[in-house]
């Protein structure tokens, strides 16, 4: 065929492939657990509760913790660093 190279007689003419070796990697299997693997019961203000009920965006918590609430948080302990951050707020 003219204008076509059979790059098994010479690899390196013309366009082609090339194979990239990447180190093999083992993957941990974790369980989801939706952002909530301490849980705990954050402080948020009422306001952005209720924002992200309706939107599905997430909070952020007076401890910094950001997430997308989903679970009964009564059913939780609270959070000692938003407990802490709280009481040292109101004074």
């Amino acid at each position: 065929m003219a204008g076509f190279e059979n790059p098994s007689e010479d690899p390196d003419s013309g366009a082609g492939t090339a194979v990239l070796e990447r180190p093999e990697t083992k993957e941990e299997n974790k369980l989801d657990d939706n952002g909530d693997a301490d849980r705990f019961a954050h402080y948020v203000s009422r306001d952005r509760m209720r924002e992200s009920q309706l939107t599905g965006r997430p909070v952020v918590a007076l401890c910094g913790k950001i997430w997308v609430p989903k679970h009964d948080p009564s059913r939780y302990p609270v959070c000692p660093d938003c407990k802490r951050i709280y009481e040292e707020m109101m004074g």
